[in-house]
């Protein structure tokens, strides 16, 4: 082997988008480091990935489209040749972040010299491994950028808070334009605020009329847009009073990055839209926490610059579930914080 040669590593990261954000600290800490790093993800994460600076080659599992499928010898002879391809590489390390079931025949199978997995892994993942490390989030309010970055650590590798590096893949020019051209109504005088209120969980919406009293302050204040997929535009209408630029649907993930870069604050529930957000480093974020620890999975860096509201004050918070369990105080976490909060914070950030 030459002298030379760049060791090989691969990092498994499949799902979903925020954790796929959260690993490219990583991905960067690594390459940065020397290495040649190889990223396995699924569709879920492919447009972060692909092309990002932070990786020399992306494999992609189609993981959705297998479960759409079903069982069937298509998907099989596809899984094959992923394993085929990831043997061919000659991976001196592996690194399982994904640390699942969905992962461990990757893992276990990749042909990595070095397998490497936190002892918290789950669903048997544990058993692709041949070298286990610490559990990586070892205090509940450990951040889990830096939960992720104890992989690096593990390798020698020591990265500051204050010194991680997130990079998004570059737009192209028709993905610039398109935002030009969706965007080409707003006022130059005026500051523009991103709302982006919806997310996959339930449990992690913020109340809907709390959103209302927010748009009410902010109406004549600022370009006001707001964001999310195709399904959320009834929750959209709701909260706006149809005010405001709703691109709901009309955006794909580099396109809703574009607009976000171009805002002064954006504001969101804990979601992938929130992390997006922070990934692409320009806006000032404001992240609304409910079920879920904000001390974690809130954006990390400046309190001037990013904040996460919520997620405390309960006694069942945070509880990370899909669905509010309690009768006597059905999703009273969701009410918090209030619409003052929200609003104090806001003239902080970008009008003090």
């Amino acid at each position: 082997m030459s002298v030379n040669r760049k060791k090989k590593v691969l990092l498994i990261k499949l799902s979903s988008l925020g954790d796929v954000i959260f690993n490219v600290p990583l991905a960067n800490a690594l390459k940065d480091a020397g290495y040649e790093v190889t990223w396995l993800v699924s569709e879920k994460g492919i447009e972060i990935v692909k092309d990002n600076p932070c990786v020399d080659r992306v494999i992609l599992a189609p993981m959705k489209e297998w479960k759409k499928r079903g069982m069937c010898l298509t998907s099989f002879l596809e899984y094959i040749d992923i394993i085929k391809q990831l043997r061919d590489e000659k991976f001196d390390i592996a690194i399982d972040s994904q640390m699942m079931f969905k992962s461990l025949y990757f893992m276990a199978f990749c042909g990595a010299k070095r397998r490497i997995i936190s002892k918290e892994g789950r669903e048997l993942s544990l058993l692709g491994g041949n070298e286990w490390i610490d559990n990586i989030s070892y205090k509940p309010d450990s951040p889990i950028v830096m939960n992720y970055l104890r992989y690096a650590n593990h390798l020698g590798i020591e990265i500051a808070p204050e010194d991680i590096k997130v990079t998004l893949p570059k737009r192209t020019e028709l993905q610039i334009q398109k935002v030009d051209d969706l965007l080409c109504g707003l006022d130059s005088s005026k500051k523009t605020v991103v709302i982006s209120p919806a997310t996959t969980w339930g449990n992690k919406h913020w109340n809907k009329d709390n959103w209302r009293g927010v748009v009410d302050y902010l109406e004549d204040k600022v370009n006001l847009i707001f964001t999310g997929g195709p399904n959320d535009n009834e929750l959209i209408s709701y909260i706006s009073q149809d005010r405001g630029l709703n691109l709901a649907g009309q955006t794909n993930i580099l396109e809703l990055a574009e607009v976000f870069s171009r805002a002064s604050l954006v504001i969101s529930p804990d979601s992938g839209s929130a992390h997006l957000a922070w990934a692409a480093r320009n806006p000032k974020v404001i992240a609304i926490f409910t079920c879920t620890p904000k001390e974690v999975l809130g954006p990390l860096g400046n309190y001037d610059k990013y904040v996460s509201l919520g997620g405390r004050g309960l006694s069942c918070q945070p509880c990370f579930k899909r669905k509010c369990l309690l009768k006597d105080k059905f999703e009273a976490c969701t009410f918090s914080p209030s619409v003052q909060e929200v609003i104090d914070t806001i003239n902080r950030l970008i009008f003090a």
